[in-house]
Protein backbone atom coordinates (compact mmCIF):
# COMPACT_ATOMS: atom_id res chain seq x y z
CA UNK A 1 0.00 0.00 0.00
CA UNK A 2 1.26 3.45 -0.83
CA UNK A 3 -0.07 6.72 0.51
CA UNK A 4 1.45 10.16 0.53
CA UNK A 5 2.15 9.95 4.25
CA UNK A 6 3.80 6.54 4.19
CA UNK A 7 6.19 6.92 1.24
CA UNK A 8 9.82 6.87 2.30
CA UNK A 9 11.36 10.33 2.61
CA UNK A 10 14.60 9.31 0.92
CA UNK A 11 15.01 10.88 -2.53
CA UNK A 12 16.06 7.67 -4.24
CA UNK A 13 15.65 6.93 -7.93
CA UNK A 14 16.39 4.53 -10.77
CA UNK A 15 18.02 6.83 -13.30
CA UNK A 16 21.05 4.55 -13.47
CA UNK A 17 19.04 1.39 -14.04
CA UNK A 18 19.63 -0.20 -17.42
CA UNK A 19 16.67 -2.46 -18.07
CA UNK A 20 18.22 -3.76 -21.29
CA UNK A 21 21.05 -5.53 -19.49
CA UNK A 22 21.14 -9.33 -19.86
CA UNK A 23 18.85 -10.96 -17.34
CA UNK A 24 20.99 -13.99 -16.74
CA UNK A 25 18.99 -16.82 -15.21
CA UNK A 26 15.68 -15.06 -15.96
CA UNK A 27 16.21 -15.51 -19.68
CA UNK A 28 15.20 -19.14 -19.66
CA UNK A 29 11.78 -20.64 -19.60
CA UNK A 30 9.84 -19.64 -16.55
CA UNK A 31 8.73 -22.45 -14.26
CA UNK A 32 5.07 -23.37 -14.45
CA UNK A 33 3.40 -25.28 -11.65
CA UNK A 34 0.27 -27.23 -12.50
CA UNK A 35 -2.13 -27.71 -9.60
CA UNK A 36 -3.72 -30.74 -11.22
CA UNK A 37 -7.23 -31.46 -12.46
CA UNK A 38 -10.13 -31.07 -10.03
CA UNK A 39 -13.90 -31.45 -10.31
CA UNK A 40 -16.11 -28.40 -10.42
CA UNK A 41 -19.65 -29.19 -9.17
CA UNK A 42 -22.10 -29.12 -12.07
CA UNK A 43 -19.62 -27.72 -14.60
CA UNK A 44 -17.06 -30.43 -15.19
CA UNK A 45 -13.37 -30.32 -14.35
CA UNK A 46 -10.88 -27.51 -13.97
CA UNK A 47 -7.12 -27.14 -13.78
CA UNK A 48 -4.93 -24.28 -12.57
CA UNK A 49 -1.43 -23.40 -13.76
CA UNK A 50 0.70 -20.92 -11.81
CA UNK A 51 2.86 -18.79 -14.13
CA UNK A 52 6.33 -17.62 -13.06
CA UNK A 53 5.65 -19.53 -9.86
CA UNK A 54 9.07 -19.24 -8.20
CA UNK A 55 9.51 -15.55 -9.08
CA UNK A 56 6.10 -14.63 -7.72
CA UNK A 57 6.71 -16.69 -4.59
CA UNK A 58 9.97 -14.82 -3.98
CA UNK A 59 8.17 -11.51 -4.52
CA UNK A 60 5.43 -12.46 -2.05
CA UNK A 61 7.97 -13.28 0.64
CA UNK A 62 8.88 -9.59 0.61
CA UNK A 63 5.41 -8.08 0.50
CA UNK A 64 3.05 -10.67 2.08
CA UNK A 65 2.95 -11.87 5.66
CA UNK A 66 3.37 -15.52 4.64
CA UNK A 67 2.63 -17.90 1.77
CA UNK A 68 0.07 -19.76 3.87
CA UNK A 69 -1.79 -16.53 4.64
CA UNK A 70 -1.77 -15.67 0.92
CA UNK A 71 -3.25 -19.06 0.00
CA UNK A 72 -5.82 -18.80 2.80
CA UNK A 73 -6.89 -15.37 1.53
CA UNK A 74 -7.35 -16.61 -2.04
CA UNK A 75 -9.42 -19.55 -0.83
CA UNK A 76 -12.11 -17.18 0.43
CA UNK A 77 -13.26 -14.73 -2.25
CA UNK A 78 -16.42 -13.01 -3.43
CA UNK A 79 -17.35 -11.51 -6.77
CA UNK A 80 -16.71 -7.79 -6.80
CA UNK A 81 -18.31 -5.11 -8.95
CA UNK A 82 -15.38 -2.80 -9.71
CA UNK A 83 -17.03 0.37 -10.97
CA UNK A 84 -15.36 2.77 -13.35
CA UNK A 85 -13.61 0.42 -15.78
CA UNK A 86 -14.57 0.00 -19.42
CA UNK A 87 -13.18 -3.51 -19.86
CA UNK A 88 -16.13 -5.24 -18.12
CA UNK A 89 -13.63 -7.75 -16.77
CA UNK A 90 -14.43 -10.23 -14.04
CA UNK A 91 -13.29 -9.04 -10.60
CA UNK A 92 -13.21 -10.74 -7.23
CA UNK A 93 -11.94 -9.66 -3.83
CA UNK A 94 -10.73 -11.79 -0.95
CA UNK A 95 -12.99 -11.74 2.10
CA UNK A 96 -10.18 -10.27 4.22
CA UNK A 97 -10.00 -7.39 1.68
CA UNK A 98 -6.25 -7.89 1.12
CA UNK A 99 -6.21 -8.92 -2.54
CA UNK A 100 -8.07 -8.29 -5.79
CA UNK A 101 -8.43 -10.91 -8.53
CA UNK A 102 -9.00 -9.69 -12.07
CA UNK A 103 -9.48 -11.61 -15.30
CA UNK A 104 -7.08 -10.08 -17.80
CA UNK A 105 -7.35 -10.01 -21.57
CA UNK A 106 -5.19 -12.22 -23.73
CA UNK A 107 -3.30 -9.18 -25.00
CA UNK A 108 -2.49 -8.19 -21.41
CA UNK A 109 -1.41 -11.73 -20.62
CA UNK A 110 0.86 -11.85 -23.67
CA UNK A 111 2.38 -8.47 -22.79
CA UNK A 112 3.11 -9.51 -19.22
CA UNK A 113 4.73 -12.76 -20.36
CA UNK A 114 7.13 -10.66 -22.45
CA UNK A 115 8.17 -8.15 -19.80
CA UNK A 116 7.72 -10.27 -16.65
CA UNK A 117 11.47 -10.79 -16.04
CA UNK A 118 11.96 -7.02 -16.11
CA UNK A 119 9.03 -6.53 -13.72
CA UNK A 120 10.52 -8.91 -11.16
CA UNK A 121 13.92 -7.30 -11.52
CA UNK A 122 12.50 -3.80 -11.06
CA UNK A 123 10.44 -4.69 -8.00
CA UNK A 124 13.35 -6.50 -6.38
CA UNK A 125 15.65 -3.52 -7.00
CA UNK A 126 13.09 -1.14 -5.50
CA UNK A 127 12.92 -3.34 -2.41
CA UNK A 128 16.67 -3.87 -2.05
CA UNK A 129 17.78 -0.30 -2.86
CA UNK A 130 14.90 1.52 -1.18
CA UNK A 131 13.76 3.16 -4.42
CA UNK A 132 10.35 4.71 -4.18
CA UNK A 133 7.56 3.08 -6.19
CA UNK A 134 3.79 3.30 -6.29
CA UNK A 135 3.13 0.39 -8.64
CA UNK A 136 0.24 -1.69 -7.37
CA UNK A 137 2.02 -5.01 -6.90
CA UNK A 138 1.00 -7.94 -9.09
CA UNK A 139 1.49 -10.99 -6.87
CA UNK A 140 0.42 -13.86 -9.11
CA UNK A 141 -0.76 -14.83 -12.61
CA UNK A 142 -2.82 -18.00 -13.03
CA UNK A 143 -4.37 -19.83 -15.98
CA UNK A 144 -7.61 -21.57 -15.10
CA UNK A 145 -8.98 -24.08 -17.61
CA UNK A 146 -12.55 -25.36 -17.22
CA UNK A 147 -13.52 -28.44 -19.21
CA UNK A 148 -17.24 -28.77 -19.81
CA UNK A 149 -18.54 -32.28 -19.10
CA UNK A 150 -21.05 -32.49 -21.95
CA UNK A 151 -19.28 -30.65 -24.77
CA UNK A 152 -15.72 -31.48 -23.75
CA UNK A 153 -14.68 -27.93 -24.69
CA UNK A 154 -12.12 -26.02 -22.67
CA UNK A 155 -12.71 -22.47 -21.44
CA UNK A 156 -9.50 -20.69 -20.41
CA UNK A 157 -9.33 -17.77 -18.02
CA UNK A 158 -6.18 -15.74 -17.25
CA UNK A 159 -6.35 -14.32 -13.73
CA UNK A 160 -4.15 -11.73 -12.04
CA UNK A 161 -3.82 -11.30 -8.28
CA UNK A 162 -2.84 -7.84 -7.06
CA UNK A 163 -2.72 -6.01 -3.75
CA UNK A 164 -5.77 -4.03 -2.68
CA UNK A 165 -4.46 -0.48 -2.40
CA UNK A 166 -7.36 0.67 -0.23
CA UNK A 167 -7.12 -2.13 2.35
CA UNK A 168 -7.89 -0.84 5.83
CA UNK A 169 -8.98 2.57 4.55
CA UNK A 170 -12.34 4.33 4.54
CA UNK A 171 -12.38 5.75 1.06
CA UNK A 172 -14.97 8.48 0.43
CA UNK A 173 -13.90 9.36 -3.13
CA UNK A 174 -11.61 7.73 -5.65
CA UNK A 175 -10.20 8.79 -8.98
CA UNK A 176 -8.77 6.95 -11.99
CA UNK A 177 -6.26 9.38 -13.51
CA UNK A 178 -4.57 9.02 -16.91
CA UNK A 179 -3.40 12.60 -17.36
CA UNK A 180 -5.93 13.33 -20.16
CA UNK A 181 -9.08 15.44 -20.05
CA UNK A 182 -10.86 14.57 -23.30
CA UNK A 183 -13.75 12.14 -22.58
CA UNK A 184 -12.47 11.75 -19.02
CA UNK A 185 -15.50 12.94 -17.03
CA UNK A 186 -17.92 10.71 -15.15
CA UNK A 187 -21.23 12.52 -14.78
CA UNK A 188 -22.90 9.60 -13.03
CA UNK A 189 -20.28 9.09 -10.34
CA UNK A 190 -21.29 9.85 -6.78
CA UNK A 191 -19.73 8.57 -3.58
CA UNK A 192 -16.99 6.05 -2.86
CA UNK A 193 -18.54 3.21 -4.88
CA UNK A 194 -18.06 5.02 -8.20
CA UNK A 195 -14.78 5.99 -9.79
CA UNK A 196 -14.22 9.58 -10.87
CA UNK A 197 -11.96 10.56 -13.76
CA UNK A 198 -9.43 13.25 -14.66
CA UNK A 199 -11.87 16.07 -15.40
CA UNK A 200 -13.73 15.29 -12.16
CA UNK A 201 -10.42 15.57 -10.31
CA UNK A 202 -9.56 18.93 -11.90
CA UNK A 203 -13.04 20.30 -11.14
CA UNK A 204 -12.95 19.08 -7.53
CA UNK A 205 -9.54 20.65 -6.97
CA UNK A 206 -11.03 23.99 -7.99
CA UNK A 207 -14.26 23.76 -5.98
CA UNK A 208 -13.06 21.91 -2.86
CA UNK A 209 -9.31 21.31 -3.12
CA UNK A 210 -7.35 19.04 -0.85
CA UNK A 211 -3.67 19.58 -0.18
CA UNK A 212 -0.60 17.52 0.62
CA UNK A 213 2.70 18.66 2.06
CA UNK A 214 5.50 19.58 -0.32
CA UNK A 215 7.53 16.68 1.01
CA UNK A 216 4.70 14.22 0.33
CA UNK A 217 4.23 15.58 -3.19
CA UNK A 218 7.96 15.28 -3.89
CA UNK A 219 7.90 11.69 -2.67
CA UNK A 220 4.95 10.87 -4.91
CA UNK A 221 6.53 12.56 -7.90
CA UNK A 222 9.76 10.63 -7.30
CA UNK A 223 7.83 7.34 -7.15
CA UNK A 224 5.88 8.22 -10.29
CA UNK A 225 9.11 9.26 -12.05
CA UNK A 226 10.74 5.92 -11.19
CA UNK A 227 7.73 3.83 -12.21
CA UNK A 228 7.08 5.67 -15.46
CA UNK A 229 10.74 5.41 -16.43
CA UNK A 230 10.42 1.66 -15.98
CA UNK A 231 7.07 1.36 -17.80
CA UNK A 232 8.36 3.41 -20.72
CA UNK A 233 11.39 1.14 -20.98
CA UNK A 234 9.14 -1.90 -21.51
CA UNK A 235 6.85 -0.04 -23.94
CA UNK A 236 3.80 0.11 -21.63
CA UNK A 237 1.12 2.81 -21.70
CA UNK A 238 -2.56 3.36 -20.83
CA UNK A 239 -1.93 2.85 -17.10
CA UNK A 240 -3.74 4.86 -14.41
CA UNK A 241 -3.00 6.42 -11.06
CA UNK A 242 -5.71 5.31 -8.64
CA UNK A 243 -6.19 7.99 -5.98
CA UNK A 244 -8.41 7.33 -2.98
CA UNK A 245 -9.45 9.98 -0.45
CA UNK A 246 -9.45 8.72 3.12
CA UNK A 247 -11.24 11.60 4.84
CA UNK A 248 -11.10 10.03 8.28
CA UNK A 249 -7.37 9.33 8.10
CA UNK A 250 -6.76 12.63 6.29
CA UNK A 251 -4.69 10.89 3.65
CA UNK A 252 -4.60 10.22 -0.07
CA UNK A 253 -3.93 6.59 -1.00
CA UNK A 254 -2.45 6.08 -4.44
CA UNK A 255 -0.99 3.47 -6.75
CA UNK A 256 -0.40 2.88 -10.46
CA UNK A 257 -2.72 0.21 -11.87
CA UNK A 258 -3.54 -1.36 -15.26
CA UNK A 259 0.06 -1.42 -16.47
CA UNK A 260 -0.03 -4.70 -18.38
CA UNK A 261 -0.73 -3.23 -21.83
CA UNK A 262 2.13 -2.63 -24.25
CA UNK A 263 1.99 -0.21 -27.18
CA UNK A 264 1.34 -2.78 -29.90
CA UNK A 265 0.09 -2.23 -33.45
CA UNK A 266 -3.58 -2.21 -32.44
CA UNK A 267 -2.97 0.54 -29.88
CA UNK A 268 -1.03 2.51 -32.49
CA UNK A 269 -3.99 2.15 -34.86
CA UNK A 270 -6.37 3.30 -32.13
CA UNK A 271 -4.15 6.33 -31.55
CA UNK A 272 -4.20 7.21 -35.26
CA UNK A 273 -7.98 6.83 -35.62
CA UNK A 274 -8.79 8.89 -32.53
CA UNK A 275 -6.25 11.58 -33.43
CA UNK A 276 -7.65 11.86 -36.94
CA UNK A 277 -11.38 11.45 -36.44
CA UNK A 278 -12.46 11.65 -32.79
CA UNK A 279 -10.37 13.95 -30.60
CA UNK A 280 -10.68 17.74 -31.12
CA UNK A 281 -7.73 19.65 -32.50
CA UNK A 282 -4.96 20.63 -30.07
CA UNK A 283 -5.83 17.65 -27.85
CA UNK A 284 -4.28 14.22 -27.66
CA UNK A 285 -6.28 10.99 -27.31
CA UNK A 286 -5.98 8.92 -24.15
CA UNK A 287 -3.93 6.29 -25.98
CA UNK A 288 -0.60 7.71 -27.18
CA UNK A 289 2.96 6.45 -27.39
CA UNK A 290 4.65 5.41 -24.09
CA UNK A 291 7.03 8.41 -24.23
CA UNK A 292 4.23 10.94 -24.75
CA UNK A 293 2.02 9.16 -22.22
CA UNK A 294 4.78 9.35 -19.60
CA UNK A 295 5.36 13.07 -20.16
CA UNK A 296 1.66 13.94 -20.04
CA UNK A 297 1.12 11.82 -16.94
CA UNK A 298 3.99 13.47 -15.01
CA UNK A 299 2.84 16.95 -16.05
CA UNK A 300 -0.71 16.28 -14.87
CA UNK A 301 0.44 15.16 -11.41
CA UNK A 302 2.75 18.13 -11.05
CA UNK A 303 0.09 20.63 -12.17
CA UNK A 304 -3.14 19.43 -10.55
CA UNK A 305 -2.01 18.01 -7.21
CA UNK A 306 -1.74 20.96 -4.82
CA UNK A 307 0.76 21.19 -1.98
CA UNK A 308 1.35 23.44 1.00
CA UNK A 309 4.62 24.24 2.80
CA UNK A 310 5.93 21.66 5.23
CA UNK A 311 6.57 24.44 7.74
CA UNK A 312 4.81 27.75 8.16
CA UNK A 313 6.84 30.88 8.96
CA UNK A 314 5.23 33.79 10.77
CA UNK A 315 8.46 35.77 11.26
CA UNK A 316 8.26 39.43 10.36
CA UNK A 317 11.79 40.73 10.22
CA UNK A 318 14.22 42.37 7.85
CA UNK A 319 16.56 39.45 8.39
CA UNK A 320 16.11 36.32 6.23
CA UNK A 321 14.19 33.55 7.96
CA UNK A 322 16.29 30.48 8.80
CA UNK A 323 13.49 28.22 7.47
CA UNK A 324 12.36 29.89 4.26
CA UNK A 325 15.19 32.36 3.61
CA UNK A 326 12.73 35.22 3.05
CA UNK A 327 12.54 38.51 4.99
CA UNK A 328 10.38 41.62 4.80
CA UNK A 329 11.37 44.03 2.05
Amino acid sequence: MNSFSSVSSEESGIEGLNLLDPLGSLRGLHPEISMGMKKLPGKGKYSVVSLYASQFRDLRTRFCSSELDYIASLSRCRKWDAKGGKSKSFFAKTLDDLFIIKEIKRTEYDSFMKFAPYYFRYMNQCYEQGNQTCLAKVLGIYQVTIRQTKSGKDAKHDLMVMENLTFGRRITRQYDLKGALHARFNSAADGSENVLLDQNFVNDMIVAPFYVSRKAKRNLQRAVWNDLTFLNSINVMDYSLLVGVDAQGRELVCGIIDYLRQYTWDKQLENWVKSSLVVPKNELPTVISPVDYKRRFRKFIGTHLFSVPDRWCFQRSSKPCSLCGVGDE
